[in-house]
């Protein structure tokens, strides 16, 4: 390579530009569709599962199934990914979660649905490790931040408007959400499989005799620990005491309306999807540590202050900068993980991991939050839930960056984990 050629290399990667692979945006509109889709069945869920005359803690149950197998099956996607390829796992998981959707509309008993709910989760984790390492094997490496942004923003575009689709379902009958869900799976499944079925970009990779890395190697590297840790501490903020205490804090403490509840999950959703894509770009030109620490910082002095507001217009505010500081902290960690994985293009069971450590923070979370409410203080809750960020902001702090600072050059696999350490 000249030297000018390599200049141009260096200048285009330190500038973030450059154009994102078609099979990148395929994922990002197989994301926004699996997102409406869970958007439109979560008003029906505990609703439906309470018309079998079944208390509130089974019904709570069915919601829990789907997070636990998810938890449960995600080191089998991990493995699967790696044997057939992402491409295949991808369309299979997205169909698996379709037809167990689908099924669950005609479920004519409690424990049918508790059965069709929790076998979707095994779904759900094959898509989104299947997903996640497309993104990583796709993405240009200086381009890493931006496609996670955009893959981030789809879904939560998607979140936030299903619900609104499956609230004015729910009038008409409990059954259509799960029918519409499980169609609008079968789309995403056959646009996927459509677009890219003639891929070489998408295309299960040679076996080139190189040893996929394992999990127990890329936890020798600091930045893949300290992402476990801040992705545990997201999972527990955002994806497991936002949903559980947020709508009880709103009616119980502030003495406002379900409604209520409803716009201050809304105003953190709005946050996050209004820095997702600027920080995926500054990720990409400045850095992905940086983004990761202030994301943290942010996200964490915010969600406990939640617990300390004596209002609503103060806790939509706290709401509104939580969901940024998540909104900053989701790209950069996810390119973070990307760049230790994409060096190799064999990491199936490192992403899972990565995959589970949110799980576990939004299974766990609530538990201990819902403890500390009862026999502490909403304070306390959201004081401790701010004080896992700043554990995961402590464990990056002794991390090296991981973003390239040159032309990829594809190394073995024992030269990327030494260089990366």
């Amino acid at each position: 390579m000249s030297s000018s050629s390599a200049t141009a290399d260096e200048t285009t990667e330190d500038s973030g530009i450059g154009s994102l692979p078609r099979e990148i945006w395929v994922l990002v509109i197989g994301s926004f569709i699996v997102a409406v889709g869970m958007g439109i069945v979560s008003p029906a869920l505990p609703t439906f599962a309470a018309s079998f005359d079944v208390g509130v803690t089974a019904a709570s149950f069915v919601i829990s199934a789907f997070a636990l197998m998810r938890l449960v099956f995600a080191p089998v996607s991990g493995r699967l990914v790696s044997f057939f390829g992402e491409r295949s796992i991808y369309v299979w998981g997205i169909s698996i979660v379709g037809v167990s959707t689908a099924a669950c509309a005609f479920a004519g008993s409690y424990w049918q649905l508790l059965i069709f709910r929790a076998l979707g989760g095994t779904g759900s984790t094959m898509f989104t490790v299947s997903a996640l390492a497309l993104l990583v094997r796709l993405a240009p490496p200086h381009l890493r931040g931006r496609a996670s942004g955009l893959w981030a923003t789809s879904f939560l575009l998607g979140s936030v408007s299903g619900p609104i689709i499956g609230g004015l379902m729910v009038g008409y009958s409990l059954r259509l959400p799960f029918i519409t869900y499980g169609i609008a799976l079968f789309v995403a499944a056959f646009i996927g499989w459509l677009l890219l079925r003639k891929s070489t970009l998408a295309a299960r990779q040679v076996d080139t005799g190189a040893p996929s890395m394992t999990v127990g190697q890329a936890l020798r590297h600091r930045a893949y620990r300290a992402a476990m840790l801040s992705n545990f501490s997201n999972g527990w903020a955002v994806y497991g005491v936002r949903i559980a205490l947020v709508p009880l804090f709103v009616v119980e403490a502030l003495r406002s309306t379900q409604s209520m509840a409803g716009v201050a999950l809304s105003v953190f959703a709005a946050g996050n999807a209004a820095v997702l894509l600027l920080s995926g770009r500054i990720a990409d030109k400045r850095g992905r540590k940086p983004l990761v620490l202030v994301g943290l910082a942010v996200s964490g002095l915010a969600t406990a202050s939640l617990g300390f507001t004596d209002s609503v217009p103060w806790f939509l505010a706290a709401s509104l900068i939580a969901g940024m500081g998540a909104g900053i902290l989701n790209p950069a960690q996810n390119a973070a993980v990307a760049d230790l994985v994409g060096a190799t293009g064999k990491g199936g069971p490192v992403l899972a991991a990565f995959q589970m450590a949110a799980d576990c923070g939004a299974i766990v979370g609530p538990l201990i939050a819902g403890v500390l409410v009862d026999t502490v203080s909403y304070r306390a809750a959201f004081a401790v839930t701010g004080f896992t960020a700043v554990l995961g902001l402590l464990a990056w702090i002794g991390a090296p960056e991981t973003r390239p600072t040159r032309p990829v050059v594809r190394h073995t696999q024992a030269e990327t984990l030494d260089e990366a350490a």
